[in-house]
């Protein structure tokens, strides 16, 4: 078994270090906040920076929020390319900018050690449930090194190709995700304005061609009015940044992507932010003056 570091034990990271110690892997734990007291319960040690975890582990996993964090916890003082060592693996697990990532890559490299990106789909109950979506760049080598340990946290886990082609991967499945979270809200705003059960109508759509992971758990939010996180609002935004600013610089226009982040910065605006994504549908509502499944005005 090897014994794995684990940087980053939010919402997502904590299941995920969660599945890899029930698998019987050691970890080496750094976060900055609590780490966990169940993980260190069953057997984890807790490390002091992330220089400390790279020392002790052979294979780095983070899971932070956005690129600059990736950039803190590798490059800044006490971080994790201080500890490490020849023939070590770094593997990114968040979902950050595609072009950073070469970068980030490039230097781990010259250190002697592999870098893999390696976002992830499923939100927090693909995470407990180690159903995740794993898109992975980098080299062939590191991929089959570290693929057993995706297996304990995913189920569908696929090598697109080189360094920063997993977070590219990661860029198009949140355009997918908003654009499709954005499609579910209009249908079942258009269905409640019209006077139909939108709870009903949702379960008669899940029957047919436009059934989808979104109508089944974020439809089923929207009706009964739990937003809650999941992957907060705030998240999706960044992830969209990241497709828009892409597509600038590839010349490229995606407007419906763009309507998404604005009906996001709208939820944002009426203090939204840490609210799931599936919450977008509230900036629908108040263009509509009507809230789902109340009859009542938004």
């Amino acid at each position: 078994m090897s014994d794995i570091g684990f940087i980053g034990l939010g919402i997502m990271g904590r299941p995920m270090a969660a599945n890899l110690q029930a698998a019987g892997h050691k970890l080496f734990l750094y976060d900055i906040g609590p780490v966990p007291q169940n993980l260190l319960d069953g057997g984890a040690v807790k490390c002091a920076s992330g220089k400390d975890v790279a020392s002790k582990a052979e294979i780095v996993i983070l899971m932070v929020p956005d690129t600059p964090h990736v950039e803190a916890a590798l490059f800044a003082a006490n971080g994790v390319a201080e500890g490490l060592s020849k023939g070590k693996i770094v593997v990114d697990m968040s979902s950050i900018s595609p072009i950073a990532t070469k970068e980030f890559a490039a230097k781990i490299n010259k250190l002697g050690c592999d870098y893999l990106d390696a976002p992830v789909s499923g939100g927090e109950v693909g995470a407990k449930e180690a159903s995740l979506t794993i898109m992975v760049g980098g080299p062939d080598a590191a991929f089959e090194k570290v693929k057993p340990l995706f297996d304990k946290m995913g189920k569908n886990v696929t090598l697109v190709g080189g360094t920063g082609d997993g977070q590219t991967t990661k860029v198009a499945n949140q355009i997918i995700v908003a654009l499709t979270i954005e499609a579910v809200g209009e249908a079942l705003l258009f269905a409640s304005k019209a006077g139909a059960d939108p709870a009903r109508v949702r379960k008669a759509l899940m029957g047919g061609f436009a059934s989808s992971r979104i109508l089944e758990l974020h439809g089923q939010r929207m009706v009964d009015r739990k937003f809650d996180p999941g992957f907060r609002i705030e998240l999706h935004q960044k992830d969209l940044n990241l497709a828009l600013q892409g597509a600038k610089s590839l010349q490229i226009s995606l407007p419906n992507t763009a309507t998404c982040q604005e009906l996001f910065n709208s939820c944002a605006a009426h203090g939204g932010s840490k609210w799931d994504h599936s919450a977008m549908v509230k900036a629908l509502e108040l263009l509509a003056d009507h809230e789902i499944g109340s009859g009542k005005k938004a």
